[in-house]
């Protein structure tokens, strides 16, 4: 594998857990393990292309750990591996910057915030 050169640090953060959609995924992660339909479910907006593609992605990163069960129909679930377990403090660190930033524009933020167990 060839080395690649980064400007700094976080452009490394930002590689693994960029995008619109990946850091959606291991917040719900953070709270057990869920199957793809689960996840789809907890998040309607996205394709189920798309979110086939980041899980992928997260799992080729180690930051996720795909687990299938040898039954019938087949069962595949999902859970933060134990280095994934390591960026919970970056996510929640996100999330109070993300409410403070929507009550200093919107004041009261549950009138822009869906209704999800993550906002409970």
């Amino acid at each position: 594998m060839e080395k690649k050169k980064y400007n700094i640090s976080v452009e490394a953060t930002l590689e693994v857990i960029g995008g619109k959609w990946k850091c959606v995924i291991l917040c719900h992660l953070t709270h057990g393990k869920k199957r793809t339909s689960e996840l789809k479910r907890l998040m309607p907006n996205i394709t189920q292309k798309m979110l086939t593609q980041q899980l992928r992605e997260l799992e080729e990163d180690g930051v996720i750990n795909r687990i299938v069960h040898n039954q019938i129909p087949p069962k595949v679930e999902y859970e933060l591996s134990e280095y994934g377990r390591s960026l919970e403090g970056i996510l929640n660190a996100l999330c109070a910057w993300g409410d403070q930033h929507l009550t200093k524009i919107y004041g009261d933020k549950s009138t822009v915030l869906e209704d999800n167990v993550l906002n409970n």
